[in-house]
Parts: C-alpha cells; structure tokens; sequence
C-alpha cells in the first residue's frame, strides 16, 4: 500500500473572529511593527493585525488589490487591477497610491494575483482574467524593479498565477497555476544577479493529490509550503518535491500562508468566504497556527 499521511491537526487562532474575507490573500509579517497584514481581494480591503494589542485596521482600495508586499523605503508595493502601485497607507483608512506600471497590452477584466519579492528585492506578480470560469490561459509573470520598470512576460500561458516564492539562497524559483485545468507547481533555476529563472521544471502535479495549488511560503529548512485549496490542507514538500507534511486547517479553502511573528515559527493562513455556505464560520477567516518549524522572512522591495 502507498504510503499516506495523515494530517498534523493544529490548534489555531482567529486573530479577529468577526473578519470574514470574500477572497482573503497575500499575508504578510512586517517585524518593525509587530503586525500582520492582509487583503480581501473582492471586498478591495487592507487589513492590519498588531500582534501585541490585537487591535485591528482596515483601509479601502479604490481597484481590487490582489497582493502587496513591504517596500524598503516605506509603505507597500501592489498589484491591482490597472498596474503595480506603491501604497502608502495612511491614519484614517485613507491609501495614497501611486501608480507605477503596467503591462505594455493588457486586456480588459483582468488584474494582477499573486505576488512576492525575490531575495534580492526585485517584485515579481502575474496577471489572470477575474472570471475564473473562462478558461483561457490569458495570464503572464512579470518582475518589476525601480531601475528597469516592468518587464515584458516571462512566463505565459498561466489561467491563475499563484505560488511564487524562493529557496533561501534565491537560487530556485516556485511559480504554480491554480486553476482547475492545470494544478501545477514549477521550479525554476534563478540567476540572482540578473534576475533571470530559467530551465522550468515540473516540481508537483498536485492533479493526482486532494486541492488545488495555491499561495506558498519558504521554511528555514528550503521546504515549500503551499495551500491546497479546496482541501482545507496546509502542504510541506521538501526541495525534492517531495510530501513529508500536511496541516488541517480548518477553512475548505485556505489561499496564502506567510511566516511570521517575533520568531518566525507562526504561520497566517488567509481564505474564502465566497462560494462557501453562509453558516460556516471558518469560510473567509484569517487564522495563526505554530506549525513547529521557523520560516523564512520574505524580502521587501528594494525601491
């Protein structure tokens, strides 16, 4: 018989019970502040957590923002529905976006999904059509940087770009595609010093295993971790692509998880609300968990 893993299940906490998400994403750990952030893509929302008082925020975005990460110089790079925005995000809900960039061609009802830097600060997102149930393979991973501006595609032919995160020494790339008719994850080599992945690879086809391949996050020991949604399934794979973990969660769809608090050993796992039946109380909830292993700090924008 093969042999099957039975899920690790792992006390968690709902940072803010009332907070349900419509399509939860992106969350991020900045330590300077002891906080949390996240973003409801649907409902075009920021959401802060301080990890010491518990209190938390909110501000409005005018555009669907589907990921953001912390700018070395202050406040957020975005990806949003027009373009990449710098995001400063002031007392009051009030957000200050700039915009940066855009796709040379883009089409309408399209916006940017996941997205992270690389370890030497470069932002990298990909584009896909809102409307899932289209399935046409119309979206594309760019790498954008203060210096050179927004690239052209480096990859296309995603239906939902999702998954980027690096090995610790920036050497591999991870990029997976979400939607039903892939359900893939790729590793890339990455040259660090131009920025370049090359020699694609198929690290996981996650058709043969429960959930599709959602958002991930690096551990301390170079092991990818990526949310199965559908499943309620935090996965491990090791740099071999192999499955030696995997965490119940208590969300059917669990979308991005990031590491983070004082030591780096709390794990935030963001989900959806939308399409889930009004009397779960977990669909859309944004939780902690100490899955007993540190992560991996994700790098800010170097611009």
């Amino acid at each position: 018989m093969p042999n099957v893993l039975t899920p690790d299940i792992i006390r968690v906490t709902t940072p803010q019970t009332n907070i349900r998400c419509g399509v939860g994403e992106s969350p991020i750990w900045i330590a300077h502040e002891a906080a949390w952030y996240w973003v409801d893509i649907t409902a075009k929302t920021i959401w802060r957590l301080d990890a010491r008082s518990g209190a938390v925020s909110s501000w409005n975005t005018a555009e669907m923002i589907g990921c953001m990460s912390p700018q070395a110089s202050g406040g957020f790079i975005a990806g949003m529905e027009s373009g990449l925005f710098h995001l400063n995000l002031v007392a009051g809900g009030i957000v200050d976006a700039q915009h940066l960039a855009a796709p040379a061609t883009s089409e309408i009802g399209m916006r940017f999904n996941d997205g992270r830097c690389d370890r030497q600060g470069r932002f990298w997102s990909g584009t896909m059509l809102i409307d899932m149930s289209v399935p046409r393979a119309a979206g594309h991973l760019y790498r954008y940087t203060k210096e050179q501006g927004i690239s052209a595609p480096f990859i296309s032919n995603l239906f939902v770009q999702n998954g980027l995160a690096w090995s610790p020494d920036g050497r591999t790339m991870y990029l997976s595609d979400s939607h039903p008719n892939s359900q893939l994850i790729w590793a890339f080599d990455y040259d660090t010093d131009s920025g370049t992945p090359h020699n694609q690879r198929l690290f996981v086809d996650m058709k043969t295993m429960d959930g599709r391949p959602d958002g991930a996050a690096i551990d301390i020991d170079g092991c990818y971790w990526i949310c199965a949604n559908d499943a309620g399934l935090i996965l491990r794979f090791t740099p071999e692509g192999k499955l030696d973990r995997q965490i119940a969660v208590p969300m059917k769809k669990p979308t991005m998880c990031c590491f983070g608090g004082e030591k780096l050993d709390t794990l935030m796992v963001a989900s959806i609300a939308a399409g889930q039946a009004a009397d779960d109380e977990w669909a859309g909830a944004t939780i902690l968990l100490n899955p007993g292993i540190q992560g991996y700090a994700e790098t800010a924008f170097a611009g």
